[in-house]
């Protein structure tokens, strides 16, 4: 049955709320194609202007995108609650999820019996001042401003914040491809632009971003270390090499995802310095304390830190002061500390011993820093597909890509040695097996 088939309606409103009824309904798969303008209008009986207008309201809610005169397809992850995927199959070995090692990660119940009941009521400081400090001196220590900080529910939520507070529908942002599809995604439904800039082991390519620039952007996402999925990490050299590239546009918003911080395997190095007009630097705990900690730290020039603050006092208000003093209570026990030493070695060693087992096998593979390593490969899904009746999960680089070439991204965060060796082995001998397949 052809897409149209499910879509009904004969005003605006009703036929982006039948599209939408057939997405959550699962008659409409994220990627679907939609039909033409012209032809839907055709098929319903309306105007080119309602469908149109139909079109653009599904786009601004982040539920559609726009691929000119190739047509509109429903967004890759639509802002819309949907069917939960299946879950990995029992025995399959997962390395597809980003996660952190449950193992490398602080124990919550030494510090939530200590935290005891002090109520907080309204009109109390909206950040402790004990976190703030903490924040503070973690910002210093790596040469980052920190006169204006802000305490966000996690990167994305800073980042989204950032966002629209500085920018409006329509904006161009500059974003690492390959990059963190959530970014994408996020920046998409906000109605923003994406503009790929290439990414190798040092970070963003300084000619791609001066590009990227050029066309017009009026913000620049970057992900200093650990970057997801690639796991370059921004040189002294390379991070040099971007800051005289940013120079020539001042204006330009900044938005580092410093997102795995103390655990990453990789220095801090930042593209914030004097004149930036409009930056923000974001520190997230969920990679070194846990994901369930949605909280982050932003440093960030005084407007914009004011505008979050700002904004986000007519909604939630602040971020949980339980929430907050917890993740005080495991930054300062020098037990946490001494954790999160061995998980950055840990991560490192296990990341580096995928590598070599790659390299083996002649494999080209990336992973300078943090927890994933991103292998190159002619064809993702055959490979997905091989390694998964192997009993390996890995993702897809497909979400991961704006034009960059095809992978897949390995988490290996929990992978021990052995286990890297046979991995590398299976994936090897799938790449074998599909070039003396003769391909339809």
């Amino acid at each position: 049955m052809l897409v149209h088939d499910y879509i009904t309606g004969r005003t605006a409103v009703k036929i982006a709320a039948g599209i939408e009824a057939c997405l959550r309904a699962g008659r409409l798969k994220p990627g679907a194609l939609l039909p033409p303008v012209r032809r839907l209008a055709r098929s319903l009986g309306v105007s080119p202007a309602t469908v149109l207008a139909a079109y653009r309201e599904l786009r601004l809610r982040g539920l559609l995108t726009g691929e000119g005169r190739r047509g509109s397809r429903i967004a890759a992850r639509p802002a819309l609650a949907l069917a939960v995927e299946a879950p990995i199959a029992p025995g399959v070995r997962d390395l597809s999820d980003g996660n952190p090692a449950a193992e490398l990660l602080p124990a919550l119940r030494p510090v939530l019996s200590r935290l005891g009941r002090v109520p907080v009521l309204y009109g109390a400081p909206v950040a402790l001042p004990e976190l703030l400090k903490l924040a503070r001196r973690d910002f210093e220590a790596d040469a980052i401003p920190a006169e204006n900080i802000a305490v966000v529910g996690g990167s994305l939520d800073g980042i989204e914040r950032v966002v629209q507070a500085q920018l409006r529908s329509g904006d161009r942002v500059a974003v690492e491809d390959p990059g963190f599809p959530r970014v994408f995604d996020l920046l998409l439904a906000l109605g923003l632009r994406l503009v790929a800039v290439a990414v190798d082991d040092d970070g963003p390519r300084p000619q791609a971003l001066a590009q990227a620039l050029r066309s017009g952007v009026q913000a620049f996402i970057v992900t200093p270390r650990a970057q997801n999925p690639t796991g370059a990490a921004l040189s002294a050299e390379r991070a040099e090499e971007l800051r005289q590239v940013l120079r020539a546009y001042p204006d330009c918003l900044v938005i580092e995802d410093d997102h795995a911080g103390m655990v990453c395997g990789a220095p801090a190095t930042s593209l914030v310095e004097p004149g930036c007009a409009r930056w923000a630097v974001l520190r997230s705990v969920s990679k070194w304390l846990g994901p369930d900690l949605r909280l982050a730290l932003m440093a960030g020039d005084a407007t914009t830190v004011a505008r979050v603050e700002g904004r986000r006092l007519l909604g939630t208000g602040w971020v949980s002061h339980l929430l907050q003093r917890l993740v005080v209570g495991l930054w300062s026990a020098q037990s946490t500390l001494e954790l999160l030493q061995r998980a950055a070695r840990v991560y490192a060693e296990r990341r580096q011993a995928l590598l070599a087992a790659l390299a083996q096998h002649g494999l080209t593979a990336r992973g300078r820093s943090g927890l994933n390593v991103w292998v190159e490969v002619p064809e993702e899904a055959a490979v997905v597909q091989a390694l998964l009746k192997a009993g390996w999960a890995v993702a897809a680089g497909e979400r991961f890509r704006l034009q960059s070439r095809p992978a897949v991204r390995v988490t290996a965060s929990s992978l021990e040695p052995a286990e890297a060796s046979a991995l590398a082995r299976h994936l090897a001998r799938c790449l074998e097996q599909r070039r003396r397949t003769p391909q339809s």
